[in-house]
Formats: structure tokens, sequence, C-alpha cells
């Protein structure tokens, strides 16, 4: 293995290093016990570090995690290279494949209107991939993943109907629909829903939730990391504001805590209008 430092390692080293890992013998103990399901979460965690990476723009931080999610990958590889399944270099071979084969207007001569175009022509690849697989569904929505966040999963089912023209053409009328949705949660909780109908109802805002946003042109997960960070950001300078006045937040009524709660949204705004 070369000498450790920038630009040293290759991704053949990397692929030793997992190995010397999972070594049954004498590998690190936490990696040996590892399986497929144990680090399932570890991979998802990973993406989203990439995906916070990328939205504080902090490219030395982004090709740390971007490493972290490549290890994810190794890590996956060699577990099912251990049972016989596949290697990493299987897993390359298959996406390279794949990605010439959908991409045929830049790898086969073939030619494409433009990025929407370019959209139908993956899923109609993808269904013609699932066909040859023995895969019956014919559905508009085959093939879209279980495992992945309910809020992208809903966002992938809106906008697979939407290519069949099931979709609305504007977001403000989905507003009515998201008050209409509002308003049944609040005759479940008026009249002592119990707890299966008030996640059903909540549900339906949530999902509407994601289709205005779709149809508004804005990213469900970047609106949702704003507003956590907001959130944060006023939330803590609440408790600043709060010691500086000798008290802490905890025994104080609500009506006090909005008092501090406003005072940070006021500052905020004021300082983003300088």
């Amino acid at each position: 293995m070369p000498e450790s430092g920038p630009g040293n390692y290759r991704i053949e080293d990397l692929l030793r290093i997992m190995a010397s890992l999972r070594d049954p013998q004498r590998g690190c103990p936490w990696d040996v016990k590892q399986t497929f399901a144990t680090i399932a979460p570890y991979t998802i965690e990973e993406a989203y570090e990439v995906a916070d990476a990328i939205d504080r723009g902090d490219m030395a931080d982004l090709r740390d995690e971007l490493g972290d999610l490549l290890l994810q990958v190794v890590f996956h590889a060699r577990m099912a290279q251990e049972q016989g399944a596949f290697g990493f270099s299987d897993v390359v071979a298959t996406i390279c494949d794949k990605m010439v084969r959908r991409h045929p207007h830049v790898f086969a001569g073939a030619s494409v209107e433009n990025a929407e175009a370019q959209l139908r022509e993956w899923d109609e690849h993808k269904r013609r991939e699932r066909a040859a697989s023995g895969d019956a569904d014919t559905s508009a929505l085959a093939g879209i993943p279980r495992g992945l966040p309910e809020w992208q999963r809903a966002l992938k089912l809106q906008k697979r109907a939407a290519r069949v023209g099931f979709d609305w053409s504007d977001p403000r009328p989905v507003l009515d629909k998201l008050a209409e949705e509002v308003g049944e949660v609040r005759h479940e909780l008026d009249h002592g829903a119990d707890a299966a109908r008030l996640t059903d109802e909540i549900g339906d805002v949530l999902f509407v939730c994601v289709n205005l946003a779709r149809l508004a042109k804005v990213d469900w997960s970047t609106a949702l990391r704003g507003a956590n960070a907001k959130f944060e950001r006023r939330f803590r300078r609440m408790e600043s504001l709060a010691a500086e006045d000798g008290r802490r937040l905890d025994g104080m009524t609500l009506a006090e805590q909005d008092a501090y709660w406003d005072r940070a949204k006021a500052e905020e705004k004021s300082g983003e209008s300088q």
C-alpha cells in the first residue's frame, strides 16, 4: 500500500483497506460484525451529509463526505463479495453498462430534443428493462423504490403521474387543496378523531405540501433544511436573549417564550434589511 498522503491512494487501496477491516481474524471487530441491514442506515445518513455539504457550499467538506459515501459502496460490495454474490468491479461494470445503454443520444448516435424528452426516454428504458427481467407491473408508477424517504417517494409518485397528464398545471389550485386537507384535520381534531384517522388526514396534508413544492419548482428537502436551520438559529437566539436577562426558557410561560421568539425574529429581519 502506498505511503499515506494526498493523491497517493487509489481505489484499489480502498478496496484492500476494506478487505482488511472485514478480515475475520485480524480485522476490526465492529466492521466484521456488520451486515447489509446494519450498514444501510449509515449509507442513507452519508448521502444526506453529502447534500448538507452541497447546501452549505463547503467544497472541502463535500470532498470528505463523498469519500464517506464511497466507503459505503465499497463496504456493501465487500460484504457481497464475501457471500459470492458480486464484487466492486461488478458494481462498476453494471453502472457503466446502464449509463451507456440509457444514453443512446450520447453513445449510440441517437438524438433527443431536450432534458424533458430525455426524462421520458429514461423512463421508457427503465420500463423495457423491467419487462425484460420478467416484471409484469406495467403501471406508470412501477419501479419506484419503497426504501426511499417517504417525502421523496411522494415526489416520485407525483412526477410519474404527471407524465401521463394527471397533474395540476399551476401551484395555486394546490393551495385550495391544502386548505381543504387542513380543514379535514381540524374536523378530526374537533370531533375526537382516533390516531388512525388523524394519521391518515395529516398524511394527506403532507402529500399535498410535497405537490405544492413540486409545482412551485421548489426543492422540498432544500426548503425543509432551510426551515430547520431558521428555527434552530432563532431558537438559539431566544436562549441567548433569555440568558442575557438572567433567565432560562424552561420554566417560562409560553407567552414569555413567544416574546423572546418575536425578539429573535425581529433582530433577524432587521439584519436582513440592512
